[in-house]
């Protein structure tokens, strides 16, 4: 039994999709049959139809068309482009008997190709003294556009593969030329043919050095020296992917409004709030189930949601005293003993507190230490969600819903009110928060404490805005 039903080639337009089609077509028993799931039309321009199935049936069910694929004569595939049905996308990465092929092509030479072809009109080339030939423009802005398209979809590509456990057949444009490769992809296809030579009916249509194929090579140069192209200014994230933490969830018990605690922010002081502004007043509504919170969102229209940011350095101090240092329920204490013992932290014994602002300070720059580390997967400890970023945490929140509202904890005294008599509310603020014991954040800030909290939660900074914390 042969391996695959039926292939897709992924692929761009300008990557060397129809020298490749041609080639493949050349294969007895094996049919390339176009786009057949570009949404303007089907297979190719100006066609009605493809294995008898016209645009409308194929548009209201692509699966129907992956079915006359398998069922036709021979092994079929097709042509796929990253603004094609994404419907098939989902159907053909969920299908193992699906061969996938992917196409690649330095994206520059893309771009100059795809600019040159719609200045000429002329999509394919099977007669070069009928080439017409153009320099075009490069636009700095259209080509980052352009490159960041195709860098989405081939991540998007590639965890697809990864998530279904497959592999695929990889080429790029200058394979293109190498009977080898051909006759080694029909091996991969499970195809008994193999081809003597290269179908050459149609012709590189613009070789030659991009550079002579645009008006302003020196303006195109100094817009890709500006490129990352080994994304060298990204921030690395190895922390564990989290969930959406809905039994966290709290929501006002005669109030549509829902809050989405971040732990180590000032969840007691919040809640505490939500309490206090409704007409009645009450204890908040907890513990929901995502089946529940669905309930409370369909019976309550109008709802509002909202979460509070606590600045990355003021969080991690907060977590400190109220997790590490302090002893009792709810406290970390195998996690101290640990801090203790394997990282070599300061801390106090259980049950004492440091004798200085001094010695606070040492434990708690020990603390970053570990943070940093644990944060990047370097430790045997969970990464506890008090202390994982807040950028983190709020993907896990979007699995389920994000919140409508980002507030700073700075802000809570004028946006929590206002939101709070939107819904019908009383216009009053939350607790201030108090100082964290034994010594506050204030009495042990220096420049070394901000710079450590700022390595450690670069993400958080970055994606945020926070600045040094002002107290």
């Amino acid at each position: 039994m042969p391996d695959y039903d039926y292939f897709i080639v992924f692929a761009e337009m300008r990557t060397g999709s129809n020298f490749l089609e041609a080639n493949l077509n050349a294969l007895d028993g094996v049919a390339c049959l176009g786009e057949v799931f570009n949404p303007h039309f089907i297979g190719y321009p100006n066609r009605s139809e493809c294995l008898g199935i016209g645009k409308a049936e194929r548009d209201a069910d692509p699966a129907v068309m992956l079915d006359a694929l398998r069922a036709a004569p021979g092994l079929n595939g097709f042509r796929y482009f990253h603004d094609h049905d994404p419907r098939v996308f989902e159907l053909v990465m969920q299908d193992p008997r699906c061969a996938k092929v992917v196409l690649i092509r330095n994206p520059l030479d893309s771009y100059v190709s795809w600019k040159i072809a719609r200045a000429t009109d002329q999509w394919k080339l099977t007669d070069v003294r009928r080439r017409r030939a153009e320099k075009v423009t490069f636009d700095a802005a259209e080509f980052t556009r352009f490159l960041t398209r195709l860098q989405d979809f081939q991540v998007q590509l590639t965890r697809g593969l990864q998530h279904a456990g497959q592999a695929a057949f990889h080429l790029a444009y200058e394979d293109l030329q190498d009977l080898e490769m051909f006759n080694g992809l029909a091996a991969y296809l499970g195809a008994e043919a193999r081809l003597p030579a290269l179908d050459q009916s149609l012709k590189i249509q613009n070789p030659g050095p991009v550079d002579d194929k645009v008006t302003n090579p020196e303006d195109m140069q100094a817009a890709l020296a500006k490129l990352d192209r080994f994304n060298l200014n990204r921030t690395p994230n190895f922390e564990p992917r989290r969930g959406p933490q809905v039994p966290s969830f709290v929501a006002a018990s005669d109030l549509p409004l829902l809050y989405m605690p971040m732990r180590g922010g000032p969840e007691d002081q919040v809640a505490a709030w939500l309490a206090s502004i409704g007409p009645k007043g009450g204890e908040p509504l907890r513990d929901f189930s995502q089946k529940e919170l669905r309930k409370w969102k369909r019976a309550n229209p109008g709802h509002r949601s909202f979460t509070v940011l606590r600045h990355p350095l003021a969080r991690a101090h907060a977590v400190f005293c109220q997790k590490i240092l302090a002893t009792g329920p709810g406290t970390f204490s195998e996690i101290r003993k640990t801090l203790i013992q394997r990282y070599k932290v300061p801390l106090p014994k259980p049950g004492e507190l440091p004798a200085s602002a001094a010695e606070h300070r040492a434990a708690f720059l020990g603390f970053l230490d570990f943070l940093g580390a644990n944060l990047a997967g370097q430790t045997e400890i969970r990464v506890d969600a008090h202390w994982a970023t807040q950028s983190a945490v709020l993907e896990g929140m979007a699995q389920f819903a994000l919140p409508d509202v980002l507030v700073r904890e700075d802000d809570m005294q004028s946006v929590l009110p206002a939101l709070s008599t939107a819904l019908g509310g009383l216009n009053s603020g939350p607790s201030p928060t108090g100082p964290e014991q034994p010594y506050a954040l204030a009495d042990i800030y220096s420049p070394e404490v901000e710079a450590k909290a700022a390595e450690v939660y670069q993400r958080d900074y970055v994606m945020f805005g926070f600045g040094p914390w002002k107290g």
